[in-house]
């Protein structure tokens, strides 16, 4: 490690990173092009599929490709679990809900606008 990062990680004199369009921090960026990479939008499709591996033999809905945010995402599983009645989890980014809700779920997503489409048999 060079003397100049040490200095830096010890005095906190490291700049933070700016955008290159309006030179403002990233935290603080009104550009949308810096808030969807911020936030880390995808070009795969919104997937909605059924898993059963590592789950002893049960049956799990997956929801794939969604660009939202953390917070956002969260917030759609917990609405998406209250709407097919069961429970689930949000795991890197995807969503898992409990049994087999695949018409479902593809049918409340398309309700709020978002084009889903089933994934597996």
């Amino acid at each position: 490690m060079s003397f100049a990062k040490l200095a830096e990680m010890i005095h906190g004199t490291a700049q933070a990173p700016v955008c290159a369009v309006c030179a403002q921090p990233l935290g603080a960026c009104v550009c949308d092009s810096q808030k969807e990479a911020a936030i880390g939008t995808s070009n795969l499709p919104v997937r909605v599929g059924r898993e059963t591996k590592g789950r002893a033999g049960k049956g799990v809905t997956v929801i794939t490709g969604l660009a939202l945010a953390p917070a956002e995402l969260g917030a759609l599983a917990t609405e998406l679990k209250k709407r097919c009645g069961s429970g689930g989890s949000m795991r890197a980014g995807v969503i898992e809900i409990q049994g087999e809700h695949r018409d479902t779920l593809i049918a409340e997503l398309a309700r709020r606008g978002i084009a889903a489409k089933r994934a597996g048999g």
